[in-house]
This record gives C-alpha cells, structure tokens and sequence, in this order.
C-alpha cells in the first residue's frame, strides 16, 4: 500500500517536472519568436532576406524573379530607410555648418577666451553632433541602436583600461584648457625646455623651442611639472650675468654698463635698468643687468643682445672679466728657498 503511494507520488512529480519544463521551452520559443519578429521588422534584416531568396532563385535558373524580388526589396529599403537617413545626415549638416559658424564668431569676439579654449569647444559641438547624427542614421537604417550603445558601453570600459594613459593627458588637457596656466603664443619653461606654445591639443602641448624645433610633451606632465610662464604678466625682468675681476671696482662697472645702454623700445621706461652684485664667488665678483621688458616675447633676443653689449662695454673700459683660476700661496716654504719655484736661480 505505502510502495503504491510512493510510486503514484514520484508520477505526479515527474509529471509536474515534464509539464514545467513544456511550459519552459513554450515560453522561451515565444520569446525567441518574438525577438526574431523584432529582428525581422529591421529594414537590413528584410533585405538580406530578399537577397538570400533571390540567391535561391538564381540557383533556380529563375532569374527574372531573382530580380524582380531584389529590385522590389532594394527599393523599399531604399524608400523607408535610405531616403530618410540621407535627410537627416543633411539636416545634422546644416545644423552644423551654422552652430559652428554662431559659436566660432562668439568665441572670436570674446576677449576672456583663449585660442586653446576656443578649439575645444568647437571640437566637442563637433564630436556631439556627429555622434548625434551617426545614432539616428543608423536608426534610419533599421539598427537597434540601444544594444549597439549597450555594446559599445561594454567595449568602452575595456578601452578605458587599454588606453589609461591617453585618458589621462585627455583629462590633463582639459584642465588646461580650463584653468589656463599659460596660452598659445606664451614663452614657457618645463624643467630644461624652454618655448613658445604653439598649440594645445587634448593630447600634448607643443612648443617651439629656441633651436626651432617643436617640443612635443604630454599634458599628464605639464600638469604636474613645475612650469614657469614667462608672458603672464604684463612686465618681464630679464637678468644678464657677467663678473668682473677683484681688483677692479663694482661701482665703474655698473657705471660704464648703464651709460652704454641706449633707448630701447622693448624695455618698460617706467622701470629702468639696474646693476647689482650678486656674488663674491670664487674668482670673480658676480654681477647682474636686470632689464625690464614690455614686450615679453622679445626676452631671448633681448637677452643675447644685452649679453654682448655687456662683453663689449667692460672690453673698451679696460675692466676685467676674469675665467676660472686658482692662486696658490705658499708661505714658509724654506725647503724651497732659493729655487726656482720660489723665484731664485738655484736648481
């Protein structure tokens, strides 16, 4: 009775199993049919269906159909899918050509804007629109464009830990872009390269060094580099070095040095040069000509041309530039009386 009972229970349970498990498959084929159908509805989908029938009818030897069936699809894709993207990538162009020539002409006339600036955002209403502009063509076309963003989502992710170098001068770019530590067209120093900005790009900054040649560095480094911009302000000082011997005076060189200097009209009238000691080094006094410039993108010719003004004018004042030496004085040095070290005529 008990061994009835259990057999007529592991029946009913496998009956269970058996009718949960139909009703599984049931709905995983409606749902299969219905993203099929989903699919099906596609435009690019309806017509590399007809393409494949119009194969079939070529296998045939029926290629009057063949062609009809392909000419029919191709031209109802062409009139519910082709026609309408065209459209709509011509109406994002128009939409472009005229917000880019709004904003090009607004940030022109804005004096707050730098250049660097002013190409980043006419970059990025660029990228907008065209990826604006790519989505709904591509929806034109019959493409489901939320599993391709959902895909492309994923793919981006695994991209950003491939490329987290270029992500960070990105960012680094931006910054700059945004705080403005120095614009196109200044003179600046990073560690030994000294330049001028010729371009900041969301990558790198390129500069134009002395040699010219182009310096092209990383933003990642120009943002955690110390860096010294030599235009920001309005007046820039310029030192020349030179030093004079010990013997001669400081007062008359700085007197010849400041006579010499003629009307200049890249140096501020209203601070004029100075001659200041700035150093009693080893083998020569240090001296220095601060000149004060108004014209900030004059500081290397200014500079050279300073320098040897300076070598010219101690030269003709008969005021010695010392080079690098060393006097030894010996004193009690009897075991060298009388020699020739010491001056006398013994061996």
């Amino acid at each position: 009775m008990m061994q009835a009972a259990a057999d007529t229970l592991a029946a009913s349970s496998l009956m269970a199993d058996s009718v949960a498990a139909r009703d599984s498959l049931a709905a995983a084929q409606a749902a299969s049919d219905s993203a099929g159908a989903a699919i099906d509805s596609t435009g690019i989908v309806a017509l590399g269906e007809s393409v494949g029938e119009a194969g079939d009818l070529i296998a045939q030897g029926r290629l009057g159909e063949a062609a009809g069936t392909f000419g029919g699809a191709l031209l109802d894709f062409t009139i519910a899918h082709i026609v309408p993207a065209l459209v709509v990538a011509v109406v994002f162009y128009v939409v472009y050509r005229v917000l880019n020539k709004v904003l090009s002409n607004a940030l022109i006339r804005s004096h707050r804007v730098s250049a660097g600036v002013r190409q980043l955002a006419i970059k990025a209403l660029r990228l907008v629109l065209l990826s604006f502009a790519a989505l709904t063509v591509l929806g034109q076309l019959g493409i489901n464009v939320t599993a391709l963003i959902a895909g492309l989502g994923i793919a981006g992710i695994a991209f950003g830990f491939a490329a987290r170098d270029t992500l960070e001068n990105l960012i680094a770019g931006i910054t700059i872009l945004v705080d403005g530590p120095f614009r196109v067209g200044d003179n600046i120093r990073i560690q030994d390269t000294f330049g001028t900005v010729e371009e900041i790009t969301l990558r790198s900054t390129r500069l134009r060094t002395l040699d010219n040649q182009i310096a092209i560095i990383p933003n990642a480094k120009m943002i955690t580099e110390k860096i010294i911009n030599h235009t920001m302000l309005d007046t820039l000082r310029v030192r020349v070095p030179f030093g004079i011997a010990y013997k001669e005076s400081p007062d008359e060189a700085r007197r010849v040095v400041i006579q010499a200097i003629q009307p200049d009209d890249r140096l501020d009238p209203s601070c004029p040069p100075k001659v200041v000691v700035t150093e009693l080094s080893d083998s020569a006094v240090s001296m220095e000509l601060r000149l004060y410039l108004k014209e900030t993108s004059m500081e290397s010719p200014v500079r050279a041309d300073y320098r040897e003004l300076v070598f010219t004018t101690l030269k003709s004042a008969g005021i010695e530039i010392p080079f690098p030496h060393l006097q030894v004085f010996i004193d009690e040095a009897k075991a060298f009386e009388g020699s020739r070290l010491l001056g006398g005529d013994g061996a």
